[in-house]
């Protein structure tokens, strides 16, 4: 039996997640969620119903159907991860998207992960929840991604490293084998780590250097 799935969003990662749940696994989209504030006018997207979070075990309710939450990294992956837990609160499932086109191996993946196309996942690396890993990323051997990660495209995650919760990596970082990402870390587009980071840290060129001061953990 088709699995029936409610995705939360109506913006660009909403409207991707839509396409390859449609196009590239056992999932039926059957519509879309929003806090009652962002409905749209016609409460329809892609030809889809628009739903109130607020209300939406009305329509779709938990024991039927299962959840999809795949939102940006704004503030650090930390809105996603108030969602996240908001819809685990109401009793629902989250899925995991995993590319066909992603290759992986016995490797442990949480829920509400996103795993694009051309993902190198290597053996006895595990991923957490709620991780977004966009297209074309090398993810090492007998490494670890913790909760609400996002990976942009083409990120180099050596052998052995720990990738802490709440992590951003910008296009075409490059971190070293065997280092800790600490919680909250912040890798700047082509940035090289080679050294153990700091919490809230935003790290930027090569090699990687941390800026003064620290990202703010508040979702204010």
């Amino acid at each position: 039996m088709t699995k029936k799935v409610v995705i939360f969003g109506i913006q660009d990662y909403a409207e991707l997640a839509h396409y390859y749940l449609e196009h590239d696994s056992p999932y039926e989209v059957v519509g879309f969620c929003v806090n009652k504030e962002y409905l749209p006018e016609d409460r329809s997207f892609r030809g889809l119903p628009v739903v109130a979070f607020e209300d939406v075990e009305d329509q779709y309710p938990a024991g039927d159907f299962s959840f999809f939450a795949p939102m940006s990294p704004k503030k650090m992956n930390q809105l996603r991860e108030k969602v996240y837990h908001d819809i685990k609160d109401k009793g629902y499932q989250l899925i995991s998207y995993i590319s066909s086109k992603a290759t992986r191996f016995d490797n442990k993946i949480g829920d509400n992960c996103f795993i694009l196309e051309d993902n190198t996942l290597q053996p006895f690396t595990d991923i957490g929840n709620n991780v977004v890993l966009w297209s074309g990323n090398h993810i090492g051997h007998h490494g670890q991604i913790r909760d609400h990660v996002t990976f942009t495209s083409h990120v180099v995650m050596s052998g052995h490293c720990v990738i802490g919760e709440n992590s951003f990596l910008g296009v075409n970082a490059t971190l070293r084998d065997g280092i800790t990402l600490a919680k909250g870390t912040l890798v700047a587009m082509a940035a090289l780590i080679s050294k153990n980071t700091e919490e809230w840290g935003i790290y930027i060129g090569n090699p990687g250097k941390k800026m003064e001061g620290k990202l703010s953990p508040s979702l204010l």
